[in-house]
């Protein structure tokens, strides 16, 4: 495994520390007026989501993280369990719904997603910054309710609801923003 010199420093950087994987998310280059340069750096972990802020001297250095990214697909949910295939090797991962978090969401059969290994076992997974999802179930609109940012919650063919335009019947696709959560469009009725 590599190391990183404080040099190499840089936002985007994966690095390991006490035996765990974090990415760097920040990093502030200081030199103050007598003494060593400074890196002030914000990591965030990978497999729990806390974020550490750490500043090193000039000539630290860290470990690489044994970390890679993968095109998966979603294929199916058995209880807590979500099941993705690599794309390239057609491996099989499960990763649990503590992992998944509010993703799932999103997630329906044959659905591109980016997952994250670490040592060869996923750790987080992450959706395309757009889904196209099915309304399953919603309440009709009220005839001439015209107001313009009328929402009502609408629940889509994965189980999740999201707040949409008054408009919206069942059977409607709609483009959902896995970033926010927020209603995108309309894609068909």
């Amino acid at each position: 495994m590599g190391t990183y010199k404080t040099s190499d420093f840089r936002k985007g950087l994966k690095v390991q520390i006490e035996g765990e994987p974090y990415l760097m998310i920040e990093m502030n280059f200081v030199k103050p007026g007598k003494g060593n340069a400074l890196y002030k750096c914000k990591l965030r972990n990978l497999i729990r989501g806390t974020v550490l802020d750490r500043t090193y001297k000039g000539g630290d250095s860290l470990e690489s993280a044994d970390v890679e990214e993968i095109a998966s697909q979603y294929l199916y949910r058995q209880g807590d369990t979500f099941v993705f295939m690599d794309n390239a090797t057609y491996d099989q991962y499960e990763l649990s719904a503590e992992q998944v978090g509010d993703s799932w969401k999103y997630l329906k059969e044959g659905l591109p997603c980016s997952m994250v290994l670490y040592n060869g076992q996923p750790i987080i997974m992450s959706p395309p910054n757009h889904v196209e999802l099915k309304v399953v179930e919603c309440e009709p609109g009220a005839k001439g309710d015209t107001a313009t940012n009328v929402t009502k919650s609408v629940k889509v063919e994965t189980g999740a609801e999201f707040l949409g335009p008054a408009f919206l019947k069942e059977g409607n696709v709609i483009k959902i923003d896995t970033r926010t959560g927020a209603y995108v469009e309309r894609v068909s009725n």
